[in-house]
């Protein structure tokens, strides 16, 4: 019986830690005051969308966020930074795709 409840554990376990990636989606991974803004850690939006129509997109769902968070944060898309002032292919004309880990990065201060 002990066996049977262990193996029944791990199975709820692996169940419950499997990626739940949507199709068609992305991950944006919030970070201190953007986790504390949204309540979430991490959330799936749909894919595409370029990295200059993403802080506009979360104003629209979390109202506010542009002014009293976004604006002073940095963006990676699969880990590698964007830079938001420049509008090429790999600054905020990129395209966010399926399956793409975004991330708000809050200021960083060194001291």
């Amino acid at each position: 019986m002990r066996d049977s409840v262990l193996t029944s554990l791990a199975v709820i376990f692996l169940a419950m830690s499997a990626s739940t990636e949507v199709d068609g989606a992305f991950t944006i991974l919030y970070f201190a005051a953007a986790a504390t803004f949204t309540g979430k850690t991490t959330e799936q939006l749909p894919a595409p969308l370029r990295v200059r129509d993403l802080f506009a997109k979360l104003n629209d769902v979390y109202p506010g966020m542009q002014d009293k968070v976004l604006s002073s944060c940095a963006v990676t898309v699969n880990l590698e930074y964007v830079d938001l002032d420049d509008d090429d292919a790999t600054g905020a004309s990129q395209e966010i795709k399926a399956g793409d880990e975004v991330a708000i990065i809050p200021p960083v201060s060194s001291g």
